[in-house]
């Protein structure tokens, strides 16, 4: 403390010059308040079910019969069209004419082929002759298989493709054929006639996520969800996977991340559009604060002084030997300034890098170090969060201006988490929010 004495006078200057200053300044105030604060990172998704099954035919016919509709509930082996099967009928009635052909021509073969078996034991007839024989014999057996086979691909087009079943338990999302409509075997996706969804007590949500905040996004984490056509209300999520494929569309780089939604109240429906928040950090009953009350600096102070108030308010979070050498530092570069024009940017970068950054260990601050920048700690309730060292401005009981140095955390965005050992010293002050015009 003796040497802050010593310095006493200087800040009594300091102080005067801003009670002088602020007689005519009108100020609006922020208080510290307690509240559960979180950084968030905001997205836009849309909501899918997390199985859909396109159905398509597997034959070309005119459609008979149709026994599903939208949103109706099926079960696996469900019939939903059925097709018509009288050309397949004639088809199958020609090819069973045709398979009967076939085994006449080949027992009449067989029975030639015996004949010619004997006449070659007895050498009445060539080796080439039997062969040929038994050649025009494997030939007509090659031809019954063929006209076999024939048959059952007509008779399971007739008795299993003619009629359209669902390949899921699900429910019937979209039909794409009415009764008297002629479909086509396409294996091309967008010829498919219904399409299912498998549950939509789960659903999932596809939403994009920039790539300057896909690195604050991974599996397990918490999700926070509004849809414009339920105000009012909250939904929550977990992000279920990442996709590494980057989606490229006019240079803006953006990823596809899927989350897991709950829709057991069936309020959540295919396609919908939300707004995602995913919670990257959260602290509860914290010490919070306006963000404009970080960002305010006194208009009726110069540059000087500002620098020469915050040094000051750096020495009390300090130990002994840490002012010491600050102070020290501070004396070199004041004797080492070749002028007064060179000197402001010194003293504003000795006025960012000189002072004291705690560390967060399992709650607690430790007093340590000069870094005022970014530096990561640890909690154990929390994951690691980046905090830095800011100014809060507020009047005295002598009604002058002055300045703490306040250890910052997790930032809303229009609130920041206040990290401090004792609470007490800081509750109830009223900070400068802005200057009234």
């Amino acid at each position: 403390m003796k040497i802050l004495k010593s310095f006493s006078p200087l800040l009594f200057l300091v102080f005067a010059a801003c009670t002088a200053n602020n007689s005519s300044v009108n100020y609006e105030f922020a208080t510290v308040r307690r509240g559960n604060i979180e950084r968030t990172v905001s997205a836009s998704g849309r909501i899918n079910p997390v199985t859909t099954v396109r159905v398509l035919p597997q034959m070309g016919g005119k459609v008979e019969r149709v026994y599903v509709d939208f949103n109706d509930i099926v079960q696996r082996g469900d019939i939903l069209a059925e097709l018509n099967t009288d050309m397949l009928r004639l088809r199958r009635d020609q090819q069973y004419a045709a398979l009967l052909r076939a085994r006449a021509n080949y027992e009449l073969q067989q029975l030639n082929y015996n004949n010619q078996l004997i006449l070659a034991e007895r050498n009445l007839i060539s080796e080439f002759e039997l062969r040929t024989s038994r050649t025009n014999l494997d030939n007509l057996a090659a031809d019954v298989f063929s006209a076999e086979s024939n048959l059952r691909v007509i008779e399971t087009e007739i008795n299993q493709f003619a009629f359209i079943t669902s390949p899921i338990d699900g429910i019937v999302l979209d039909r794409a054929i009415n009764e008297g409509d002629t479909v086509s075997e396409n294996s091309n996706s967008a010829a498919s006639i219904f399409t299912l969804a498998e549950n939509l007590n789960e659903m999932q949500i596809e939403a994009t996520v920039g790539e300057l905040d896909i690195t604050s996004i991974h599996r397990g984490q918490a999700v926070r969800f509004t849809l414009e056509s339920l105000p009012g209300r909250t939904f929550t999520g977990v992000v279920e996977t990442l996709r590494l494929m980057p989606v490229i569309l006019n240079n803006v780089v953006s990823y596809t991340v899927f989350i897991r939604v709950e829709n057991h109240d069936g309020s959540l429906l295919p396609g919908m559009t939300c707004n995602v928040d995913f919670i990257v950090e959260r602290s509860e009953n914290a010490l919070t604060i306006s963000n404009g009350a970080l960002r305010y600096q006194p208009s009726s102070l110069s540059s000087e002084q500002i620098e020469e108030m915050i040094f000051y308010a750096s020495l009390e979070n300090m130990n002994e030997e840490q002012r010491i050498h600050a102070l020290n530092a501070r004396n070199e570069a004041e004797a080492t300034r070749p002028s007064q024009s060179q000197a402001q940017p010194a003293r504003a970068q000795s006025t960012v890098n000189t002072g004291i950054a705690g560390m967060v260990t399992g709650g607690q601050m430790q007093r340590g170090g000069f870094n005022m920048g970014p530096m990561t700690v640890q909690s154990s309730p929390r994951a690691a969060m980046t905090v830095t060292m800011r100014n809060l401005w507020y009047i005295n009981e002598q009604g002058s201006l002055e300045v703490m140095q306040v250890m910052t955390g997790i930032s809303s965005g229009s609130s920041t988490e206040l990290l401090v050992l004792d609470p007490g010293t800081i509750e109830g002050i009223q900070f400068i929010l802005r200057e009234r015009i």
